[in-house]
């Protein structure tokens, strides 16, 4: 009886460890690229380019974090459009910015 709850407990926690990537929420990183991000989006919809840079910013520093512990092209062309965002934020473009960071989004998003 022990030696079968003994087993039972094993092959739960083996399918459990198998899959925890299944359950994990992905990179914590990614999740908070992808909300200042979308902040940056939103801001941007409403013409703040200086908000647009700020959060863009944000989301640049956790992506390049990420990109230390995750391969993912998706990952890349996210930070590639963030630093657009932010370049056309800094010229006060807020309509460009937006586009930006709203691919930006989307490529995260593929990360997950």
């Amino acid at each position: 009886m022990a030696k079968n709850l003994l087993l039972a407990g094993l092959l739960i926690a083996a399918l459990f460890v198998l899959a925890a990537p299944v359950f994990a929420d992905g990179n914590p990183h990614v999740t908070e690229a992808i909300t200042h991000a979308a902040e940056a989006a939103k801001h941007g919809g409403m013409g703040h380019a200086d908000a647009v840079v700020s959060h863009a910013q944000e989301a640049l520093t956790h992506a390049e974090m990420a990109q230390k512990e995750v391969k993912n092209p998706h990952l890349d062309e996210g930070v590639g459009e963030l630093k657009e965002a932010i370049a056309h934020g800094n010229q006060g473009h807020a309509e460009v910015a937006t586009k930006h960071a709203k691919s930006a989004v989307m490529h995260l998003k593929e990360v997950h």
